[in-house]
C-alpha cells in the first residue's frame, strides 16, 4: 500500500487543520509570554519564538499555496511529523518530560489514527515514542522561580513517559477502530446513493417508456384500422395484399412491445403513481425471482392482515428485494415469506431453509454491518461482504421499519424480521 493511493479514503480537511494549527501557535505564544513576563520565570524564550515562527510560515504556506481542500495521506503525514518535531523542540527547551503540557505531544498521532492510513499512524506513534524517550533524558530545566528548583525522584520521572505512552497506544488503537468503521460506513452509504440514483433513473425511464407506450397506443390503433380497411379495398390485389398483411403483423408486434413497456397494460390512464399494499410489493418481487430461480417461494398472508396502501417507494422495493434475493441465494429448496398484522404492527418474515447466518456474526450482532466476513468454513461462492444486507436494512429503516436478524427455529435457516408500526406505514 502506497501513501498516495489512499487519497480518497485517507485525508485531512485543509481548512480545519489550518485553523487547529493557528490555535496551537497562538496558545504556544501565549504560554511563553505568560511564563516570561507575567510569572517572571526567566528562560531563553527567543529560540522558542523562532521555532513557533517557522511553524507559522508553514501554516501560511498551507493556507494560501495548497489549493486542494482535502490534503492527501502523504502531505498530511509530512505536516503531522513536522508538528511532532516542533513540539519536541519546544519541550526540549522548556523542561522536557517534566513540562505539564507534555501530553500534547500525542495529539498528532491520535489525529492521524482517525483520518489517515494505519501505516501513517504507526510512523507517527513510533516517532512520538522516540521523542518521549529522548525528552526523558535530554532537556533544559523547566522555567521556575529563582528561589525554587524543581526536582522529582527518578521513578516518578520515568513514570510520566510510560503513562503518556499507555495513553497514546490506547487512544490511537480506538481512534483507528472508529476511523476504519466510519470509512466503511461512508463507503457503504456512498454505494447506497449510487444504487438509488440508478434505481430512480430506471424508474424514471420506465415511467417515460410507459407514458410513451400509452401515448402511442391510439395512433398505432388508427394505423392498424386503416391498414385493415385497405385490405378490404384491395383484397383482389395479391401483391399489395401481401404487403398489407406484413403491415398488420408488424403493427400487432408493436402493440405487444408497447404493452410490455407499460407498467400495467390493463389500465388506460392510471398506470402511474398507483398506491400499493406491501403484499403487492412482495408478490411482484417474488414473481420476478420465480422466473429465474428453481426454488419454491411460499407467501402466507394473515387473514387479519390490515392492508395499508402506500405510495410507490424505490427504497422499500430495493430493501425487500435484497432480503428476498439473499434468501433465494442461500436457500436449498424453498423460501417462506409471512406477512401479518400484530397489535397495530405489520410484520414481514423472510425465512429460508439454508444454513442460516454464520454463528460468529449472529452471536456478535454484526449482521447488518457493511464489509464483514465470516471465519466459518462456508461456500466461498456464496460469501459476501454484508453490503447488500446493510443497504437493505438502511433503506427500510429510513422508511420507519425495524429490521432484526436471527436463525429460524423451524427451517433452521436465516430469518429476517421487518416490522412497521401501522401509523408509520401510513406516512410513506
Amino acid at each position: 500500500m502506497r501513501f498516495i493511493e489512499n487519497s480518497e479514503l485517507y485525508n485531512l480537511n485543509r481548512s480545519t487543520y489550518v485553523n487547529l494549527r493557528w490555535i496551537a501557535f497562538i496558545g504556544q505564544i501565549f504560554a511563553i509570554f505568560v511564563v516570561e513576563f507575567i510569572l517572571e520565570f526567566k528562560f531563553n524564550y527567543i529560540p522558542c519564538l523562532i521555532i513557533i515562527f517557522l511553524g507559522v510560515i508553514t501554516n501560511i504556506f498551507l493556507q494560501f499555496k495548497i489549493k486542494e481542500n482535502q490534503l492527501n495521506n502523504l502531505l498530511s503525514l509530512i505536516y503531522l511529523i513536522y508538528d511532532i518535531l516542533q513540539l519536541a523542540f519546544l519541550f526540549f527547551l522548556t523542561g522536557g518530560i517534566t513540562n505539564p503540557f507534555i501530553f500534547l505531544l500525542i495529539i498528532p498521532a491520535v489525529f492521524s489514527s482517525q483520518y489517515l492510513s494505519i501505516r501513517s499512524s504507526v510512523v507517527l506513534v513510533i516517532l512520538t515514542i522516540m521523542v518521549l524517550f529522548l525528552l526523558t533524558f535530554f532537556y533544559f530545566e523547566l522555567p521556575h522561580p529563582s528561589t525554587l528548583h524543581f526536582h522529582v525522584p527518578d521513578y516518578y520521572l520515568y513514570a510520566i513517559p510510560i503513562s503518556i505512552l499507555i495513553g497514546l497506544i490506547f487512544l490511537v488503537y480506538f481512534a483507528v477502530q472508529f476511523g476504519e468503521q466510519n470509512r466503511k460506513r461512508k463507503k457503504a452509504f456512498d454505494k447506497i446513493q449510487e444504487i438509488m440514483a440508478k434505481e430512480n433513473e430506471l424508474l424514471s425511464l420506465g415511467g417515460q417508456a410507459a407514458a410513451a407506450a400509452h401515448s402511442l397506443g391510439t395512433p398505432l390503433s388508427t394505423i392498424l384500422l386503416t391498414v385493415k380497411e385497405l385490405q378490404k379495398d384491395f383484397k383482389d390485389n395479391k401483391k399489395l395484399n401481401k404487403e398489407l398483411e406484413l403491415l398488420v403483423s408488424q403493427s400487432q408486434r408493436c402493440k405487444e412491445i408497447l404493452k410490455k413497456l407499460s407498467l400495467n397494460p390493463q389500465i388506460d390512464d392510471q398506470f402511474l403513481n398507483t398506491n400499493l399494499y406491501l403484499s403487492d410489493y412482495l408478490n411482484e418481487i417474488i414473481r420476478s425471482f420465480e422466473e429465474i430461480s428453481e426454488k419454491k417461494f411460499n407467501i402466507n398472508s394473515d387473514k387479519f392482515l390490515q392492508k395499508i396502501a402506500i405510495g410507490k417507494s424505490t427504497e422499500i422495493i430495493y430493501g425487500l428485494r435484497n432480503f428476498i434475493g439473499n434468501a433465494n441465494k442461500f436457500s436449498k429448496k424453498k423460501v417462506d415469506i409471512f406477512i401479518s398484522t400484530i397489535k397495530n404492527k405489520t410484520l414481514i418474515k423472510i425465512i429460508d431453509d439454508g444454513d442460516g447466518f454464520p454463528k460468529d456474526l449472529i452471536n456478535k450482532e454484526k449482521i447488518g454491518q457493511p464489509y464483514i466476513r465470516t471465519l466459518e468454513n462456508t461456500d466461498v461462492s456464496k460469501q459476501g461482504l454484508g453490503l447488500g444486507t446493510f443497504i437493505g436494512k438502511t433503506l427500510l429503516e429510513k422508511n420507519f421499519a425495524t429490521v432484526t436478524f436471527k436463525n429460524s427455529d423451524v427451517l433452521k435457516g436465516a430469518e429476517v424480521n421487518i416490522e412497521w408500526n401501522n401509523i408509520d406505514l401510513k406516512k410513506i
